[in-house]
């Protein structure tokens, strides 16, 4: 690893560094991906990352090449202590909205990181969320946490990757929107679509009253 991604990784563990040295063990990261999308669940990754991990390129996803984001996600996978990824269809965003939405894959994801690590972690970070269910967990809202914490990196990863995977599958059964290549975001393209061909089941009915 070069001296400079060296230093970088230093610095984004700086927050959870401290953590340690207070005496935490277990960090759990956690952010989303898909809440603004037209079409598609959100997706919420949870991960706890062991102390000394340093994998090369971690980084908040939007800031990471498709080809990366696919190598790092089999890493964190092969690598955590615990991971879990809450899926949230578009029925269920309808119905609670997209924030309660996202609170619910939040709750789901931990779950499952709790199940895996057969204890709760000692404290939660989150992007940005709060008002959160974590099993009584301590946590730290932290505003663009997925770049600046590494956990939070590796979580935004999990969400991501889980989340375009689904909109590519999609792809497949309804090509004419063009979901491999915007994920369900309100691109022109797609937005064109939904007025030509009107929606399809993956839609957030919620989300597209100004197009049809």
């Amino acid at each position: 690893m070069k001296e400079k991604e060296e230093e970088r990784l230093i610095n984004l563990k700086k927050y959870e560094e401290n953590l340690y040295n207070e005496g935490l063990k277990y960090i759990c990261g956690i952010d989303e991906a898909g809440r603004g999308p037209l079409a598609g669940p959100v997706v919420v990754g949870a991960v706890v990352m062991p102390r000394d991990s340093k994998l090369e390129f971690m980084n908040d996803s939007k800031k990471v090449t498709a080809k990366r984001r696919e190598i790092l996600y089999d890493e964190i996978k092969e690598t955590a202590l615990a991971y879990g990824i809450g899926i949230v269809p578009q029925n269920v965003i309808d119905e609670i909205n997209i924030l309660n939405a996202t609170k619910k894959g939040l709750h789901e994801a931990l779950g499952q990181v709790i199940e895996k690590l057969k204890a709760k972690p000692d404290i939660v970070i989150v992007d940005a969320l709060r008002e959160i269910d974590t099993f009584g967990i301590t946590y730290e809202s932290i505003i663009k946490g997925d770049a600046t914490c590494y956990s939070i990196s590796a979580a935004s990863i999990l969400a991501k990757v889980t989340r375009d995977r689904i909109m590519e599958e999609w792809d497949q059964i309804y090509p004419e929107y063009g979901f491999k290549a915007h994920k369900g975001y309100g691109t022109a393209k797609h937005i064109s679509a939904i007025k030509e061909y009107g929606p399809c089941p993956l839609h957030r009915k919620s989300f597209i009253t100004h197009f049809i």
